[in-house]
């Protein structure tokens, strides 16, 4: 899963938006992975036009054409014919079915809320945004996501770009947006979804978090992976929701892997470093992941 910034493009030119996602294309590291597996992709602010912006980018609907062109989309995904490159997918049957959502939180995101800069905010300070008419995912991306919830699958694994968890930095998440936050965890209780685990990019750092008190009536756990090549090289933020001794900062990937065998399957949360050596973990039997 590519989870956004899948190239910096930063422009309004549709043409030097194809450029860069041709020298994405062109590295054969890339070109070895798609020889191997399935790749599925949203985007975050860089590639979908410029930096943390959301619906006011004046070319959203050419960057889509061009995203889904690249990630060969086929033409009959609704991907195609619908504002939002979200999209879900469900891998395996017979109880071992897993649910992949990749959310849009840019195409429909209101504007964030900034303050003044200080010493704790330095370089960017987004604050609460609790307008009833803010949005992040947008009505019609919500009424999507619902149904896909109540589609059937022992574990959803719910790609956003930006952190849903961590609700203490400065720069941008879903608690920018308190009352879209609520309305996730409280979607996902009353859809009687179970077996959600939230991954998301961003913040050039890999990090692992769980929101223990739920609205969802069981813990939620958020997996942070970012960036497989260009990682900010510092190691600590704080987060309340932390759930390792401290974030990771340097280049690193995530891994999901579920052992179905156990009577009560065990889920693995893993970030590897570039040479696939395992830097954090945490174990969790699927059951904990169920209304309670």
């Amino acid at each position: 899963m590519f989870l956004g910034d899948n190239i910096y493009a930063d422009t309004v030119d549709m043409d030097v938006m194809r450029a860069k996602y041709e020298k994405l294309a062109s590295q054969p590291g890339y070109q070895e992975l798609l020889a191997i597996c399935p790749v599925l992709a949203t985007w975050d602010d860089h590639d979908y036009g410029r930096d943390d912006v959301g619906a006011e980018y004046p070319m959203k609907r050419e960057s889509q054409q061009v995203f889904l062109e690249f990630f060969n989309v086929p033409r009959s995904s609704p991907r195609w014919y619908r504002e939002g490159v979200y999209d879900a997918q469900i891998f395996g049957s017979g109880g071992q079915a897993v649910q992949i959502i990749l959310l849009d939180t840019r195409f429909f995101r209101s504007a964030l809320k900034p303050e003044p800069r200080d010493a704790e905010c330095p370089k960017w300070n987004y604050v609460s945004n609790d307008d009833p008419s803010a949005t992040i995912l947008g009505d019609d991306q919500w009424n999507w996501l619902e149904e896909q919830l109540r589609a059937p699958a022992e574990l959803r694994i719910i790609a956003s770009s930006i952190q849903v968890i961590p609700d203490q930095h400065c720069l941008e998440k879903w608690a920018n947006f308190p009352r879209e936050r609520r309305k996730l965890f409280q979607l996902i209780r009353d859809s009687g979804a179970e077996g959600v685990i939230l991954v998301s990019g961003d913040r050039h750092f890999a990090d692992m978090s769980r929101l223990t008190k739920s609205p969802a009536n069981y813990p939620i756990y958020e997996l942070t992976t970012s960036s497989l090549n260009a990682s900010r090289g510092d190691k600590y933020e704080h987060n309340q929701h932390r759930i390792v001794d401290e974030n990771f900062g340097s280049d690193n990937f995530g891994l999901i892997e579920v052992d179905w065998q156990q009577s009560d399957p065990q889920v693995s949360l893993q970030i590897r470093d570039v040479s696939g050596d395992v830097v954090m973990a945490h174990r969790l039997s699927l059951s904990e992941l169920r209304a309670r």
